[in-house]
């Protein structure tokens, strides 16, 4: 029987133990608060870990990274960037190509930590209305914004992008796009589920592009393992992802193939009959973290 997504996750942390039902949700959030922490040690203590910010740094004054979109989107104007930036942008994308689907929208982005908590109210409130939209709209919208920047001879995409805006929050205090992230917590809140990252965010759109063809994926595990609880689908920021692998016909893979996927792990943490895990495309039967 399907449990309440108001109870998704409780009956892992009592099967399992605390840890196991939240070990990965506390990664997240510690990876997370550790790159702004990388931020904020050169202002806050003259130890410079990584200069700038979420679409352009230097990491100890040595390597360059950079946005994939931004860079995109200067592109698009016909203005190239210096060799540091496409460096920088081709380091970035390299990483998360190898790495894992949309690594970056769980494990990095900031804006995250606001969509995740207002998931969370979602469910202990009971709002289970939401408006319809496509989850393929972010695709055009990336489209949009790169021909628009073509067009307009500017950075379109960052009069509003939304990580740049809760980076100087962290780093500069509440100030005057405070209105930007309240705008994206009451919109995921109140509209639409996952509303800015599972339907309308292009830059996850431009990392699930990139992490297409990514080597980490999440697995089933055993197919007969699952109980249909449904806490997977409660938490999962894209639940389509995890249709066919866990339902799919023998043949089909038991891979979590889809790009939209963001590789987070909250499917294998609130599981309590281990039907999840890590693994990699190429070990289909063998998953790499051990369930029991």
């Amino acid at each position: 029987m399907a449990n309440s997504p108001k109870y998704a996750g409780i009956e892992a942390r009592e099967k399992l133990g605390w840890w196991r039902a939240y070990r990965f949700l506390i990664l997240r959030r510690l990876c997370q608060l550790s790159i702004i922490l990388m931020f904020l040690s050169g202002p806050t203590w003259n130890i410079w870990i990584l200069k700038g910010n979420y679409s352009s740094s230097i990491l100890f004054d040595l390597v360059p990274l950079s946005d994939p979109l931004i860079t995109a989107e200067s592109l698009a104007t016909g203005y190239l960037p210096e060799w540091k930036t496409l460096l920088g942008a081709g380091i970035v994308g390299l990483i998360y190509a190898l790495l894992a689907s949309k690594a970056f929208c769980s494990w990095v982005c900031p804006v995250n930590i606001i969509t995740d908590c207002a998931a969370w109210f979602r469910r202990k409130l009971g709002i289970r209305q939401s408006a319809k939209l496509p989850r393929n709209l972010r695709y055009g919208l990336l489209v949009m914004i790169l021909i628009g920047s073509a067009i307009s001879g500017t950075l379109l995409w960052e009069w509003i992008n939304p990580v740049a805006a809760v980076g100087r929050i962290f780093v500069f205090g509440i100030g005057a796009t405070l209105w930007l992230v309240m705008a994206i917590f009451l919109f995921d809140l109140l509209i639409v589920e996952h509303g800015w990252c599972g339907h309308l965010c292009p830059i996850g759109a431009i990392y699930a592009v990139i992490g297409s063809k990514s080597i980490v994926k999440v697995g089933v595990v055993d197919r007969k393992l699952c109980d249909r609880c449904m806490d997977c689908f409660h938490v999962c920021p894209e639940p389509q992802v995890l249709r066919l692998p866990l339902n799919g016909k023998p043949e089909d893979s038991q891979l979590v193939l889809s790009k939209d996927c963001i590789s987070c792990g909250r499917c294998i943490d609130v599981c309590a009959e281990n039907v999840f895990s890590f693994t990699t495309r190429f070990k289909k039967e063998i998953p790499i973290v051990n369930q029991s």
